[in-house]
């Protein structure tokens, strides 16, 4: 990146050049007025966007405003104006650097630079809108006031201020630059691990490796040179500056082999050896020369060891250094070597005072510039990211660290103090990053810090000088590095679980992590005055309260997000607030349950109680008046009543899931229900009554408009017992739909409803059938002989009388494919009456496992034993309602298969079967004749009803033909008397109705074989 960075910044200087060298800049405008050209400096912090624009505008160029929108765009990454922000203008074809990284940028917004801990670490976190909108019908009570979620920020360190201004980017340089001194003066061996082949470094370094072979690099054993290029990069030092540090520091090492380095010794051999010539422009040499000035400043000249002369003298000479001019013009080399010669002086003075706490290899530096040592390790730590993910940690990271330890000695570096810089550094990048592998690697760290050994008393004299301060309440406070460290985690830490539902609904695995974090750490008192940390090992009433505090805190923030949610989403679906509010109260108990309190219960048994309680409460007070403004069942009962009892009841269980045994007093008590069973149970009985008018009523008007015509080919009943079972249906569900229980007294007038309305149908259908007596004929003569009735006698034929007008307008409307419609639908409703109860049945076990559970918890034995006795009466209100309706069912079905046997003999083929029949001879008027038209109403009854009740009501209708046919046996036939011939064909036409019955009697199926053999004209018919 930094290859293509650098040209980049070669493409813009060719670019400003051809813009002024072109004639496009027709006037160049200074504060000291106007000028005809600017030098290579002055150009390269001169905006070429800004210039641009001034060519199109006229060609005059003001110089302090290009400056000033530089210095503003240098803030930001050089893009073109896009909203990925990812693309360059480069003239050259620039080399393949990989992948962009894939986690989103950091938002540019009054982000604050620090350049006294490194860069912002604070987390960003999505807003929730909060405006206060409020449903005055639901939301009477007040509720909690909803802000907008600010990133929750780490508090500094604390770190004494760097007076010098020491920018992050001079404190990453300058670390590593004392990194790679270090390097080259210790003797210490290459990582194991770095012995592998080149092509298993990262891509990144392969990649900047190649951009770098014009460079020339200075000669450096092969020992260190991967390691070192591995660092560069990661450090982000650009291949140039690298070579004439890395070629200054060779030279010194050969110098001071084996001798330990400090940070004013660095600075002075550089200075000595790096000129304005070895750097590719005077501003980059600018920004070096004053970095080690400011350095050497920072390090020297504000110790409290140097005399008043000693202190001016050094001012004076880094003030010599500072300017351009003087320094790198008008001073000799011999004056050069003076000026810095004095500055080796004071600081040779004060690398030989000793330390103040007697450690080994403890040096003056220690703790006179901790807060500068601090900061230059931290940077060098957090080079152990991979630039291309900033939340994974790069495979030669264990190398780096290791060579780091070159520097303790420099720095002041124990391996306690490490441990605790390394865990602060792994939780800012996690802060920064979300990447929840980090967050595991920062507690492994600082575990080791709170599990090391104490009893090194030097150790921790030493850590007790390196002091933080902060304010409080107004009040400095003083802490020790560690201290400082834990107390800033143990400070975010405490800001996320005060609302944990916010900040880990998504994440729940990342609350157990921070958890674990802050049992490492502790969790700051309530009490801010107080410096001491509370641990939550210790099992104590501060650990409980703490944790209750979060608890209340989460559920209450939690409470108001999901009132308000609840209300946005009601004007958008015209669903009730409170109905959606339940919902998400429900979630938010499941999420407790689930994932918060396993947590929790450790230090706090009854978190759950809380939880429950608190949501109980909440949601309480805001069904409360709804309920006193309940008197029917309207479309928003129905969805605030169930929702509300569901929530009521996994909150009830919840609060007394746990055993009471070992619970403080407050939490025996029982959760006070809502008594949304004494508001709705009225109102429930009052709507069955209501529904039970309005069923008999859309009952009678079903039956009234009913054409009895089949729904389809494959519902071959009417449609208006399917309307009717619908709105039973309907009843059915909206009564348990409430969820509440259902007591005798709603059972009763549900089933009355039900009995009622299929009985009221059922009546209506028994009444429109006529009785089959009507169909039939007068007795035959000799079925009505008497003792007076003379022996011989003339026989008469059959005489059929006829029925009333009353029944001939019935039979008329009754066709045979009518009265099958009717025969289905009354299948149907026998069907549908077994369903019926099923339902309702498998609904009363629901909701009678549901207080089996509550009286598991609430009832005693006797209310047991009434609910036995209230079993037995449900039992018994079943059997006399739908045993009435099967029995009343039943005789209708039977009536009406009657009626299809008698109509399609005694009425649609009377004339033919009971006049025609042997009338004239009996060889020409045979029953064969009649055969063919039984056959078509068989085959008109067998399409149009249901196969379940088709073999009965086929044998019917055979059983009224053989009937018929023994009547006109009976009577006679013709008025002639009958020959042998005769009497022996009509005895074949009653075998064949015999033969046809007889098979009826074991299904209907070999009978119409029988009738489709006969419509062929098979011969064995009669056989």
């Amino acid at each position: 990146m930094n290859s293509m960075l650098q040209r980049y910044r070669n493409d813009r200087r060719k670019l400003m050049e051809f813009l002024m060298s072109s004639g496009l800049v027709k006037e160049l405008r200074s504060p000291s007025g106007s000028s005809t050209s600017l030098s290579p400096a002055d150009l390269d912090a001169l905006s070429a966007d800004y210039v641009l624009d001034c060519v199109k505008s006229g060609g005059v160029v003001d110089v302090s405003k290009g400056t000033e929108k530089y210095n503003f765009e240098s803030s930001y990454p050089v893009t073109i104006h896009s909203e990925s922000r990812d693309s360059f203008f480069l003239v050259s074809s620039p080399d393949i650097a990989g992948s962009p990284p894939h986690r989103m940028p950091p938002p540019p917004v009054n982000m604050e630079k620090s350049s006294n801990n490194g860069p912002d670490m604070s987390c960003h976190i999505d807003s929730f809108n909060t405006s206060s909108s409020r449903d005055n019908y639901v939301f009477k009570e007040e509720t909690p006031d909803i802000k907008p979620v600010k990133p929750i920020k780490i508090i500094p360190l604390g770190l004494p201020p760097l007076r010098t201004g020491l920018s992050d980017d001079d404190l990453r340089e300058a670390a590593y630059e004392l990194m790679i001194a270090s390097m080259l003066l210790s003797s210490v061996e290459a990582y194991p691990t770095q012995r592998r082949k080149i092509e298993k470094s990262s891509r990144l370094m392969l990649s900047l490796k190649r951009k770098d072979k014009p460079h020339l690099q200075p000669q450096i054993s092969n020992t260190h040179s991967e390691v070192i290029n591995m660092i560069r990069v990661q450090m982000q030092i650009s291949s140039k500056m690298d070579t004439c540090i890395r070629r200054n520091l060779v030279q010194l090492a050969t110098l001071r082999t084996g001798e330990q380095i400090d940070l004013p010794q660095l600075a002075l051999g550089l200075l000595v050896g790096i000129f304005k010539s070895d750097f590719p422009n005077e501003k980059l040499y600018m920004k070096w020369k004053t970095r080690q000035a400011n350095l050497l400043e920072e390090v020297l000249c504000y110790s409290p060891s140097l005399e008043k002369n000693e202190r001016a003298t050094m001012r004076k000479c880094l003030a010599t250094i500072r300017d351009s001019k003087e320094w790198d013009v008008v001073v000799s080399a011999s004056l050069r070597i003076e000026v810095l010669s004095s500055i080796k002086q004071v600081a040779s003075k004060l690398s030989s005072l000793p330390g103040r706490c007697g450690i080994e290899e403890e040096t003056y530096y220690w703790t006179a510039i901790y807060h500068l040592n601090i900061r230059l390790y931290e940077k060098l730590l957090f080079g152990v990211f991979d630039t291309l993910d900033e939340g994974q940690v790069i495979e030669d990271a264990s190398s780096m660290l290791f060579h780091m330890k070159s520097i303790w000695s420099t720095l002041g570096i124990t391996e306690n103090l490490h441990n605790a810089i390394y865990g602060w550094v792994l939780f800012q990048q996690f802060v920064c990053t979300g990447e929840p592998s980090l967050l595991g690697s920062a507690i492994q760290e600082l575990q080791k810090v709170t599990s090391a050994e104490s009893g090194n008393s030097k150790e921790d004299l030493y850590l007790s000088h390196l002091v933080c301060s902060r304010q409080t309440i107004g009040t400095d406070i003083h802490l020790g590095l560690v201290k400082a460290i834990f107390t800033s985690v143990s400070a975010w830490c405490d800001d996320k679980l005060q609302d944990y539902h916010l900040h880990f609904g998504k994440k729940p695995r990342d609350f157990g992590m921070l958890v674990k974090l802050a049992s490492t750490i502790g969790l700051p008192p309530a009490d801010s005055t107080r410096t001491e940390l509370i641990k939550l090992d210790t099992l104590g009433d501060d650990v409980s309260d703490k944790i209750q505090s979060y608890v209340q805190n989460s559920i209450k923030g939690a409470c108001a997000r999901a009132a308000h949610f609840a209300y946005v989403k009601s004007h958008g679906e015209r669903t009730h607030a409170l109905a959606l509010l339940a919902n998400e109260l429900s979630v938010i108990a499941k999420a407790e349950i689930n994932e918060f309190v396993p947590v929790f219960s450790k230090w706090l048994p009854e978190c759950m109680m809380i939880s429950a309680m608190l949501l109980h409460r909440f949601y309480g007070e805001r069904l409360t008046p709804f309920l006193e403004g309940v008197s029917s069942l309207s479309g928003d009962v129905r969805k605030v009543v169930p929702a509300a009892y569901i929530l009521q009841e996994e909150l009830t269980q919840l609060y007394n899931c746990h055993s009471k045994s070992k619970l403080r007093k407050p939490y025996l008590h029982k959760l006070k229900n809502y008594e949304i069973e004494k508001v709705v149970k009225p109102v429930m009985l009052d709507w069955l009554i209501s529904q039970h008018d309005h069923i008999l009523q859309w009952t009678r008007r079903a039956f009234e408009i009913e054409e009895w015509e089949p729904l389809s080919v494959q519902q071959r009943h009417a449609a208006s017992i399917v309307e009717i079972f619908r709105i039973i249906e309907e009843t059915v569900s909206q009564l348990f739909g409430l969820h509440l229980p259902v007591d005798i007294t709603h059972l009763q007038a549900l089933l009355s409803l039900i009995y009622h309305s299929l009985d009221t149908y059922l009546q209506r259908v028994f009444d429109q059938l006529v009785d089959k007596k009507f169909l039939y004929p007068s007795a035959p003569p000799l079925t009505r002989f008497t003792e007076n009735v003379m022996p011989v006698m003339k026989r008469k034929s059959l005489e059929f009388s006829e029925p009333d007008n009353k029944i001939v307008k019935k039979l008329d409307e009754l066709t045979i494919p009518k009265l099958c419609i009717i025969l289905n639908t009354l299948c149907y409703i026998q069907k549908q009456i077994s369903a019926t109860e099923v339902g309702i049945r498998k609904s009363l076990t629901l909701v009678e496992a549901s207080l089996n559970k509550r009286s598991e918890i609430e009832t005693d034995e006797s209310e047991v034993e009434n609910s036995l006795t209230h079993s037995e009466a449900v039992d018994e209100l079943f059997a006399t309602t739908y045993d009435s309706l099967r029995d009343t069912n039943a005789n209708c079905i039977t009536k009406t298969r009657d009626l299809i046997g008698a109509r399609a003999i005694f009425w649609d083929l009377r004339d033919m079967f009971l006049i025609q029949l042997y009338n004239g001879t009996v060889e020409g008027a045979r029953l064969e004749r009649i055969l063919p038209h039984i056959d078509s109403v068989l085959d008109t009854v067998c399409s149009l009803s249901y196969e379940d009740s088709r073999d009965m009501v086929v044998l019917r209708i055979c059983r009224s033909a053989l009937e018929a046919y023994v009547r006109v046996l009976l009577d006679g036939g013709p008025t002639r008397a009958f020959s042998d011939s005769d009497i022996t064909l009509m005895e074949e036409d009653l075998g064949i109705l015999k033969f046809q019955y007889m098979h009826l009697t074991s299904g209907v199926r070999p009978f119409l074989g029988i009738l489709h053999c006969r419509r062929r004209g098979s011969s064995s018919f009669t056989s």
